[in-house]
C-alpha cells in the first residue's frame, strides 16, 4: 500500500457501529489535533415540508438549540462559549444536518446537546418570533438578489412538477404560517433515530465516542418516524424553456442554464464531474470562464456546476453580466455547450483535471471536519469503507470517450432550462 493510501481513511482505521435502534456511528482517530468534531444527518428534510408550509424543516432545524427541557438558549450558550465548543442544526431536502467542534474532553458537552436537540426541545415561542423575523428579512433580501433569484426560477424550470422546484427556505408567506404547534409536531412526527448517521473525528479511541453516543443515544426511541421519503425520477423538458424574473433598479443580472444531470451514484457520475471541471471550473473557471469572462469581458463571472445527489442532478453554468449583455453572455455560453459536445476535451485537459482531484484528495482529507464529511459521503451513498483508498484509480480510469458520452447524454440544446434575473 503506498503512503498515499496509508494516510486516507479506510476500512482499517474507520470504526462502523450500527445501534439497536438505527443510528449508524463511524469514527476515526487522529490524535495530532487535540480537538475533535462530531457531524451527522437524519431523514427529516424540506421533503416532508407541506405545500403551504415550504421552511417548515428549516425553522424547525433553527429553533431546536432556542432550547431545551434542561437548558435554556443562554444556558445552551454559555456551556458551548466556556469551552470553545460550537454546534448547531441545519436542514437542506433531504436530511437534518447537525455538528459542531469541541476538545476531545469535551466530546460528552455536544453528544448531550444533540441528545437534547433530538430528544426534548422546548421551541420557546418568543425565540420562534425572532427566527421568523430572521426568515423574513432574509427572504426579502433574497427577494432583491439577481443570483438567488436566478437560481429560484432555474429550479422552477427544470424540476417543474417535482419536488425539487420547492426552496427549503419557504416563502414569506409560508414562514408567516408555520405556528410554533407546527414546529413541535414537525419535530415530533419526522425526527427518529432509523437512519441517522453520526461520525466523530479527532482525538479520541473509537470505542469511547461509541460508548458516548450509546449512554445518550442508544435508548432514543419514535414508533411515529416515517419511512426515508422517495424522490421520484425526472425527465428532461421536452424543449428550451428561457424565462426571465424582473428586479427594478439592479445594474447585473444573473443567469443560470443548463439541464438535469447524473445522480452521484450513477456509472457515469465521475466522467461528468471531471468533464464539468474542464468546462467551468478547472483554474480560472474553465473553458467557461476563459471565453465569456477572460477573452469576452461579458461577464463577472462565469462557471458551470454539476449538483448531484440522491435525486435527479442538475448540470449547469452560471454568469454574471450586464444586462445589456444577457443574450450575448447565453449566445456565447451555448457555442461553448456545443464545442463541449461535439469535441469533449483534450488529452491534456483530462490529465491535469485527473491530476488536481488526486493531488487535492489528501488536502481535503486532512482536517478532521474534511474526514467526518468524507465518511458521511461513504455512508450516505453506500460507496465503501475503502472509497478514498479507491479513489485515484477511479479518476485515472475516465477516458476521453467517457466525458465525449456523458456530455451527449446529458446536455441537450434543444432542452435547456434558461433561467435570467434583474432589470
Amino acid at each position: 500500500m503506498t503512503d498515499l493510501n496509508s494516510a486516507l481513511p479506510g476500512a482499517d482505521d474507520i470504526s462502523r457501529v450500527v445501534l439497536g435502534n438505527g443510528i449508524t456511528i463511524l469514527c476515526r482517530t487522529n490524535f495530532n489535533s487535540p480537538s475533535v468534531v462530531l457531524r451527522g444527518n437524519l431523514p427529516a428534510g424540506s421533503l416532508f415540508d407541506p405545500d403551504e408550509k415550504h421552511g417548515l424543516a428549516d425553522f424547525t432545524a433553527s429553533a431546536i438549540l432556542r432550547g431545551t427541557k434542561t437548558r435554556d438558549f443562554q444556558a445552551i450558550y454559555d456551556a458551548l462559549e466556556s469551552v470553545g465548543a460550537s454546534f448547531g442544526f441545519g436542514a437542506n431536502m433531504h436530511t437534518i444536518s447537525f455538528g459542531g467542534r469541541a476538545l476531545a474532553e469535551d466530546l460528552s458537552l455536544l453528544v448531550g446537546m444533540l441528545s437534547d436537540g433530538l430528544r426534548q426541545p422546548t421551541f420557546p415561542e418568543e425565540h420562534i418570533e425572532r427566527l421568523r423575523a430572521q426568515y423574513l428579512t432574509g427572504l426579502a433580501i433574497r427577494a432583491q438578489d439577481t443570483r438567488d433569484m436566478a437560481e429560484l426560477v432555474f429550479d422552477e424550470i427544470l424540476y417543474a412538477d417535482h419536488p425539487y422546484r420547492h426552496s427549503g427556505d419557504g416563502t414569506p408567506e409560508t414562514i408567516k404560517a408555520i405556528t410554533r404547534d407546527d414546529l413541535a409536531e414537525f419535530h415530533q412526527n419526522t425526527y427518529g433515530p432509523r437512519d441517522m448517521v453520526l461520525t466523530v473525528v479527532g482525538a479520541i479511541e473509537a470505542d469511547d465516542a461509541i460508548a458516548q453516543v450509546e449512554e445518550m443515544l442508544g435508548d432514543w426511541e419514535n414508533p411515529a418516524q416515517p419511512p426515508k421519503p422517495t424522490v421520484p425520477e425526472k425527465d428532461p423538458l421536452e424543449e428550451r424553456v428561457q424565462r426571465h424574473h424582473a428586479i427594478a433598479g439592479k445594474s447585473q443580472a444573473d443567469l443560470m442554464l443548463g439541464f438535469l444531470g447524473p445522480k452521484r451514484l450513477d456509472d457515469d457520475f465521475m466522467a461528468a464531474s471531471l468533464g464539468n471541471s474542464v468546462l467551468g471550473q478547472f483554474g480560472l473557471m474553465g473553458r467557461i470562464g476563459d471565453v465569456v469572462r477572460e477573452k469576452s469581458g461579458l461577464a463577472y463571472y462565469a462557471y458551470s456546476s454539476l449538483s448531484a445527489g440522491q435525486g435527479p442532478g442538475a448540470w449547469y453554468v452560471s454568469a454574471g453580466v450586464n444586462p445589456a449583455n444577457v443574450e450575448k453572455a447565453i449566445d456565447l455560453i451555448i457555442k461553448e455547450l456545443e464545442l463541449f459536445i461535439n469535441n469533449g476535451v483534450t488529452e491534456e485537459e483530462l490529465l491535469d483535471c485527473q491530476t488536481n482531484y488526486i493531488g487535492s484528495l489528501p488536502l481535503s482529507l486532512e482536517s478532521n471536519s474534511g474526514v467526518a464529511s468524507a465518511l458521511l459521503r461513504i455512508e450516505r451513498y453506500d460507496l465503501g469503507l475503502d472509497y478514498y483508498r479507491h479513489y485515484p484509480d477511479l479518476v485515472r480510469a475516465v477516458t476521453l470517450d467517457d466525458i465525449l458520452a456523458v456530455a451527449r447524454k446529458y446536455m441537450e440544446l434543444e432542452r435547456l432550462a434558461i433561467a435570467t434575473a434583474g432589470p
